[in-house]
């Protein structure tokens, strides 16, 4: 289970003013979600998925990453945007 450190996180990423970068926000989903699901073990988005398969492969990344480490990086990373 997340911790509140955690889920206030989360919370604070959607009031940004300024959306970060699609690369900083695939980092945030894939940290998001191995602190939450664990490792991705999904089928990779066909062809024309071309949102979905970047989501896919940027949480495929993160595997064998702990959920409290993922947790750990989301918190520190969701931090240098509301520093």
């Amino acid at each position: 289970m997340p911790s509140a450190e955690f889920d206030a996180a989360a919370a604070k990423i959607k009031t940004l003013t300024t959306s970060p970068s699609n690369e900083d926000l695939l980092k945030l989903y894939a940290l998001f979600k191995q602190a939450t699901v664990g490792d991705n073990d999904t089928a990779r988005p066909g062809t024309f998925d071309f949102k979905g398969k970047a989501k896919w492969d940027a949480w495929t990344e993160k595997k064998g990453l702990s959920k409290e480490d993922a947790e750990k990086q989301y918190i520190a990373f969701v931090a240098t945007f509301t520093a």
